[in-house]
């Protein structure tokens, strides 16, 4: 089958934790397509290794727990590209054990960086779009979040909220143009890497498609609801996991 990539040519796109993995090709998929992208992560080397010598994307080596420095960048990338059209907050990491065992460094970390960091781009970019008359924002939750998952409360809590936190954001945004929606996502990452071969196995077992996504298969979900035709979807989740949600 063919490949149907949109024009994003003269967009302004923001992506959070795009070094690696299902951010970058996000955020490679956005360039592609004729996007001017910011790219943030924590990884000053890892951006460097991916995004150097790429004269559409800025770089902003922060962590999205620092609403401070997130806004900053926000601001110097609306000045630099002349706006922010979409954002898309994919940043996240784990910090897993059992409930009983978990620090509280472990539970803030992950809160901070998956729902605080989704709250701090979705403020700073806000303004952005509202001045534009329009604006997408697409976050990335889990099924965990919807369903929970042994030895990671603190990340099930953190995907839960950022789907409240879509819903509502949706909500209050609507009547400037600009829509908010979620994907769930089931792709290849460094953290599925990590997972015992024979636990890995029992989970693809589960699903129906009979593997995980590539990462790069992620992206034509998120450009759907970060382009034009999409104007009319807000507040949802869209599942892209083989089938695993039903």
């Amino acid at each position: 089958m063919g490949t149907l990539t949109p024009d994003f040519s003269g967009t302004n796109v923001l992506v959070t934790g795009g070094a690696q993995g299902i951010g970058f090709e996000l955020a490679k998929y956005f360039v592609d397509a004729g996007a001017r992208v910011a790219v943030l992560d924590r990884d000053p080397d890892a951006l460097k290794t991916a995004w150097d010598g790429t004269d559409a994307v800025r770089t902003f080596a922060l962590d999205v727990a620092d609403s401070a420095a997130v806004a900053a960048a926000v601001d110097e990338f609306a000045e630099w590209a002349g706006g922010v059209d979409v954002a898309v907050n994919n940043a996240g990491i784990t910090r897993d054990t059992v409930v009983w065992k978990m620090t509280d460094e472990q539970w803030k970390a992950v809160l901070d960086v998956h729902l605080g960091g989704t709250f701090a781009v979705t403020r700073a970019v806000i303004p952005h779009m509202r001045r534009a008359g329009a604006g997408r924002i697409v976050n990335v939750t889990s099924y965990t979040g919807m369903h929970g998952n042994v030895g990671q409360a603190n990340y099930a809590a953190a995907k839960g909220g950022i789907i409240a936190f879509t819903k509502t954001v949706a909500k209050e945004v609507a009547r400037f143009g600009i829509t908010v929606n979620a994907i769930s996502p089931n792709a290849s990452t460094a953290m599925v890497a990590a997972i015992p071969p024979e636990r890995l196995a029992e989970m693809t077992a589960t699903v129906p498609l009979g593997r995980f996504a590539d990462p790069a298969e992620m992206a034509p979900a998120v450009a759907f609801l970060a382009s034009e035709q999409a104007a009319y979807v807000t507040g949802i989740v869209l599942p892209v996991d083989g089938g695993v949600s039903m």
